[in-house]
């Protein structure tokens, strides 16, 4: 009882300790994703399985979990605009520092651009998402995410049941933004409006669903470190590859 006592202590007042501890765990996860992929691409140790559909799945559950997460808490701030700007800034910050030091594994369009937008998106279309009833929007969210997926292969829908567009929608950089790339256009980390928006906003309307009364539970902590990871994320994804390069450059050294 003492010990359950000192870890939720360890929680910030007023904080989903286990909400940050989500984010702190997808964010460790995703750290050892971009370890891989240095290791693969950066350094030329081939990994069948990551290269396959394990690897797909599980880049897949990192960004679902991170999207639709920052979705759900987007409405336990109370400064969307200003954070929306910062996380947009951090990604805008990602581009020019890859583009100029790493052009072949250059980032345009990432996930923090992607976040950065949403909240931004969030924030001007309040009042008219509050109208919403939350079951409806987490309904239509889910729907249009589905019927999207696929914008960047040049359909709408699903399956069999397909929507071809036009390829002059698939123009720019500028249509890339809202996930219509041309043949050319190449990003390491690439989360476009279409269809990634649908899901942060699937993530808002499931948080009108649950309630505050029915997250209590949320409020207790079970590893304090993930939750101050999840609390720093931003930080700590601007920080995790030039760390992880610097760690895997050095075991080369030491084991060539």
């Amino acid at each position: 009882m003492e010990n359950e006592r000192r870890v939720q202590q360890k929680a910030p007042a007023g904080r989903y300790a286990l909400l940050d501890e989500l984010r702190g765990l997808d964010l460790v996860s995703m750290m050892l994703y971009h370890a891989c992929w240095d290791m693969m691409f950066l350094f030329g140790i081939w990994m069948d399985w990551y290269a396959g559909m394990p690897g797909r799945l599980w880049q897949q559950t990192i960004c679902w979990v991170f999207i639709l997460l920052s979705g759900f808490c987007v409405q336990l701030g109370h400064h969307t605009l200003r954070r929306g700007a910062q996380v947009f800034g951090a990604g805008a910050l990602v581009t020019a520092v890859t583009l100029l030091f790493m052009p072949e594994d250059r980032v345009i369009f990432g996930v923090l651009t992607l976040l950065g937008s949403a909240m931004l998106l969030t924030d001007l279309l309040e009042k008219p998402l509050r109208r919403i009833p939350p079951a409806a929007g987490f309904a239509i969210s889910a729907v249009l995410f589905a019927l999207t997926r696929n914008v960047s292969a040049g359909y709408l829908g699903f399956g069999s049941l397909r929507l071809w567009l036009p390829q002059a929608l698939y123009a720019n950089c500028v249509t890339a933004y809202f996930g219509f790339y041309p043949w050319w256009f190449y990003s390491t980390d690439y989360f476009a409006l279409l269809p990634w928006l649908f899901l942060f906003w699937a993530g808002y309307f499931l948080y009108g669903i649950v309630g505050r009364q029915r997250m209590e539970p949320l409020r207790r902590s079970v590893c304090p470190a993930l939750g101050w990871m999840g609390r720093h994320s931003l930080l700590l994804y601007l920080l995790h590859q030039p760390v992880i390069y610097g760690v895997l450059s050095a075991a080369a050294v030491l084991f060539a």
